[in-house]
């Protein structure tokens, strides 16, 4: 039987319809907005997955080009693997619903959001999560929500609720929040250096709407939700945790205040074996058992000492930093580099200078367009001491890279004032943790040291909770070990000015007010300091580009003139950049910018003298100013010239010497280059008339 609930949100409906398709699923939703619709499904697998120590959930988002009534290129004309789009959409929508499943859940679950429609003015994400627990909340499977989603805008100080497409461009802040009836799950920001303030009123201005979503699928639930199915949890051997804690207890906090992490891991290893070797006579087969009571210890151990003690396991105290060091200019033939290290998580950041043809081609729902700005994120498996096979990027690198990439962005500028493409890449050589924050700190400094122009240097820093009922500690710069037993994981990048993206995601419920706008106090606290020290590094951009990028000089031409430089079938262009070595950009938005770059310092003379051609061959005529010009036909009442390229005009008879003229030919023959003064630009045929005795 179908069910529908909908919400007016925004001035657009809010339409939630179960009943009409997929109904073999577990659950499935098609939820509306505007004309954008979108099927989410979720499905449970009967039985356990055997074996494992995790929750399997895998959420699928998936872009069809018939939403927009558009047929995919290349060869095969159908959708192929994931766009970083749908990968950042997936990673969106399953964050806010991971936590929300029972601990010792193993059966693997699977929430598949299918875009159906798109109106190209109403994104699709936060459908996705909607439409995800309200899928989860009418089937069998356990969950522990419903939560809502909505994303904020801010426009002229005023926020806007699910802003449109076109909105977001107008917008300083663009942040998404996911939250339960209670408190607030997930949040996810791109902003133009806005305040702590200014997020903290935002998240509790789309609280008020979230409350409502949840609402609306509380109500979907009564009507048509399926009875929950039964986890039990596996029984515990009280006899062996005593065992595995009288065993190690003391081992466990002598190993949790070695300060280096690899020193640590060994030692935490070390007395596992010990453990599992001394009772695998009484208890075999039980290894992987005995692990996780040791980590639990260990956790428990370390969350005690925090919240006791306010000490970490690397002897800091909760608001202290990690040693930092910077270094710029470390690589001899790239553009730009940087190595940023804090403690024991280290990006080598390098920026690679390029011509608009360098750029990123993007087809998604929202139509074309390319990306002059990219970073991205690379971590490979020795940063942690492991071995593993190298494939491309998986989706945690896409995400690591998008979230370092939207904190500089507001930076970046624009393109008439710097015509490159930047492309930004941090390998992450060392990690314990905020790798993603260290990559946001080694971008800024190395496109200071390519000579990009930003506006400001960007730093971030990772923020973490320990909480247990009435006990609060907030951490900052959080390392590895603390981001897993923690409760949350909150980065936050920004200038001096402002936030300029953020990222949260927190473990457990209640997460206050207060305790929000501390940990932003906290983080404005450690990005200080940070900035601090990169300052001291380097504060400006360089003034001058690497020898090895390229030269760019950008110039503007009118429109009708395009088909002029490129020429017929492109042998125009072509012998320009043949004849001065150069590579030349023409924007294909009809504006009449084109860019003309040298490879390397050298090849700026033949930059400049291509430039100086296109202006000439594109400049407008001129009334009073002098020409080149060459003879190209001659009749009896004077001699057509070409003073411009494509461009022709007359020299009357009498305008050919300052002597009396009987006969054209007695100055002038055809092929001949004289100079010639633009005297007079017929208003209505716009033929020109030249004056080579006024030029004399």
């Amino acid at each position: 039987m179908v069910q529908v609930q909908e919400l007016e949100l925004g001035g657009r409906k809010l339409i939630i319809e179960t009943g009409r398709m997929a109904k073999q699923a577990g659950g499935s939703v098609t939820v509306r907005y505007g004309d954008t619709v979108v099927l989410v499904t979720a499905v449970g697998a009967d039985k356990p997955r055997e074996g494992i120590d995790f929750f399997p959930l895998s959420v699928e988002y998936r872009e069809q080009a018939y939403a927009v009534g558009r047929i995919p290129g290349g060869f095969f004309k159908r959708e192929g693997r994931p766009r970083e789009k749908e990968i950042l959409s997936a990673r969106l929508i399953d964050r806010p619903i991971r936590p929300l499943f029972p601990q010792e859940f193993r059966n693997e679950v699977q929430v598949f959001a299918l875009i159906l429609s798109a109106d190209q003015e109403n994104d699709s994400d936060i459908l996705g999560m909607i439409g995800a627990s309200a899928a989860l909340s009418i089937s069998d499977v356990p969950f522990l929500g419903p939560i809502g989603s909505v994303r904020v805008g801010m426009i002229n100080g005023q926020y806007v609720i699910n802003p449109t497409f076109q909105q977001l461009q107008e917008s300083r802040l663009d942040i998404v929040i996911a939250g339960s009836r209670d408190s607030i799950t997930m949040v996810e920001a791109g902003a133009r250096e806005v305040s702590e303030d200014e997020i903290v009123a935002a998240i509790e201005f789309g609280h008020q709407y979230i409350k409502q979503i949840v609402e609306m699928q509380d109500e979907l639930v009564k009507k048509c939700g399926k009875p929950k199915r039964v986890v039990t949890p596996a029984e515990k051997d009280q006899a062996l945790i005593e065992k595995v804690r009288e065993l190690t207890l003391n081992k466990v906090r002598a190993a949790n205040i070695l300060p280096q992490k690899e020193v640590r891991q060994d030692a935490v290893k070390q007395l596992a074996a010990e453990a599992i070797e001394s009772l695998k006579e009484s208890y075999p087969e039980s290894d992987k058992t005995i692990k996780a009571l040791i980590e639990e210890i260990q956790s428990q151990d370390l969350r005690e000492r925090i919240l006791k003690e306010g000490k970490r396991a690397d002897g800091r105290g909760l608001t202290d930093i990690r040693p930092i060091t910077c270094e710029v200019g470390v690589l001899p033939r790239t553009h730009g580099s940087a190595l940023f290290t804090r403690g024991e998580t280290q990006s080598l950041a390098v920026t690679t200078l390029g011509t608009a043809s360098d750029g990123q081609r993007i087809e998604d729902l929202e139509g074309e367009y390319t990306k002059s700005y990219m970073l991205h994120y690379n971590f490979p498996p020795f940063s942690v001491g492991e071995v593993k096979p190298i494939r491309g990027p998986g989706r945690r690198e896409i995400g690591h890279g998008a979230l370092a990439e939207r904190a500089v962005a507001p930076m970046i500028p624009a393109e008439d004032r710097f015509p490159y493409t930047v492309r930004v890449v941090s390998e992450i050589l060392e990690s314990n943790g905020s790798s993603s924050m260290a990559s946001v700190c080694g971008a800024s400094l190395s496109l200071m040291d390519a000579g990009v122009p930003i506006k400001s240097p960007v730093a971030g820093i990772a923020m973490g909770l320990v909480m247990e009922k009435d006990q609060v500690a907030i951490l900052s710069d959080i390392m590895g070990l603390e981001d897993h037993l923690g409760d949350m994981d909150f980065k936050v990048a920004g200038t001096r000015e402002g936030i300029t993206a953020l990222q949260l995601d927190i473990k457990v419920q209640g997460l206050t007010k207060d305790i929000l706008q501390k940990a932003l106090t906290q983080a404005h606290q450690g990005r200080m300091h940070i900035l601090d020290i990169m300052t001291q590094t380097m504060d400006q951009p360089r003034t001058e580009l690497s020898p090895y990028a390229p030269r760019i000089l950008s110039l503007m031409i009118p429109p009708d003139k395009i088909g002029m430089v490129i020429g017929p079938g492109g042998k125009s262009i072509r012998a320009l950049q043949e004849e001065f070595g150069v590579k030349i950009d023409i924007d294909d938005d009809n504006s009449g910018r084109v860019c003309v770059a040298s490879v390397g310092a050298a090849g700026v003379a033949g930059a400049e003298a291509c430039y100086e051609k296109i202006k000439w061959m594109t400049a407008e005529p001129e009334i009073g100013k002098i020409y080149q010009a060459k003879v190209v036909k001659i009749m009896n009442f004077g001699a057509f010239v070409e003073f411009m390229p494509g461009q022709e005009g007359l020299v009357h008879i009498s305008e050919l010497d300052k002597k009396r003229v009987e006969k054209v030919e007695d100055v002038v023959q055809e092929g001949q280059q004289i100079v010639v003064k633009l005297i007079k630009i017929d208003s209505d045929t716009g033929k020109v008339s030249l004056s080579r005795k006024q030029a004399l």
